[in-house]
């Protein structure tokens, strides 16, 4: 499962996880820190602060290229851009500083952060071993002169899939940065399967947009999003040769989160460095 449902909001399971995580170490911290009137919520929350930044720079300065013509674009986020090992040793780090400077927090912060690793571990590993299962799903779709293509018969080489639709922004946005990724990787196979809309409507969006895609598929129902769990769009799935899923990317990419995604399928993989990409149009 890539997202869970919360009302009209749709979560992706990873950020699900770590917010489990946050509130079982807040609850255990709280609980027994209570009798002995020290309560590690402000600290808890101080290293998951610290952590997401410290996470972020090394991402940052790993594919520092991409960003260092927008430099305002380190602080967009939603990119997903995060380096998970550089923000576990900052949070450690961190929680080593506070546990020597305050003594009466030793056990109540120690206790809140070790559940909530175990949580978040014990999450992320089953999703992964549940994401690692799954292959590309046995559906057909159309192209956009109508010709019938099986999703199992794009196996052979790495794969990247992305849901999106014409009347989402980030979807839209991030066009330019996977149609220069295509160009660029010719070993790794892109599709691009529109999400429940009709022919005429995307071939209008692409001409306004001047986007040169190739591999186009319509999927009419919605059903691909359906079988793979994704809730929300853009979703882009990365798969092996053997059509095995090997990652997934929910929101909007980036040219960096894009390179790094596309590591899990083909480590010698690139995409250009594009700082003018060309703008949306009205």
């Amino acid at each position: 499962m890539l997202s869970l449902k919360l009302g009209p909001l749709a979560i992706p399971t990873q950020l699900a996880i770590l917010y489990l995580g946050l509130l079982c170490a807040w609850l255990t911290g709280w609980w027994l820190g209570r009798k002995r009137k020290a309560d590690p919520e402000p600290v808890l929350f101080r290293l998951l602060l610290l952590g997401l930044i410290a996470a972020r720079a090394a991402f940052v300065i790993r594919y520092f290229d991409n960003y260092s013509s927008s430099l305002a674009s380190i602080l967009d986020i939603r990119d997903g851009g995060f380096m998970p090992l550089a923000g576990i040793i900052a949070t450690l780090a961190g929680a080593a500083w506070y546990l020597w400077r305050k003594p009466a927090l030793r056990i109540p912060l120690t206790s809140g952060l070790v559940t909530g690793f175990i949580v978040c571990g014990l999450g992320f590993a089953i999703q992964n071993a549940m994401l690692s299962s799954q292959q590309l799903p046995e559906l057909a779709m159309r192209n956009l002169q109508g010709e019938p293509v099986e999703l199992r018969d794009l196996r052979g080489k790495p794969l990247v899939i992305n849901l999106w639709a014409t009347w989402c922004p980030p979807c839209r946005r991030e066009m330019p940065v996977l149609q220069a990724a295509q160009q660029n990787n010719p070993h790794i196979e892109f599709v691009f399967i529109n999400q429940g809309e009709g022919q005429q409507q995307v071939e209008n969006f692409l001409a306004q947009q001047n986007l040169q895609l190739e591999n186009l598929l319509l999927d009419s129902g919605a059903r691909l999003g359906q079988a793979v769990s994704s809730l929300s769009l853009p979703t882009t799935l990365f798969y092996d040769a053997d059509g095995i899923l090997q990652n997934n990317h929910l929101g909007e990419l980036s040219t960096a989160s894009l390179r790094h995604a596309m590591r899990t399928i083909a480590p010698d993989s690139d995409t250009l460095n594009t700082p003018n990409l060309q703008k949306e149009k009205p």
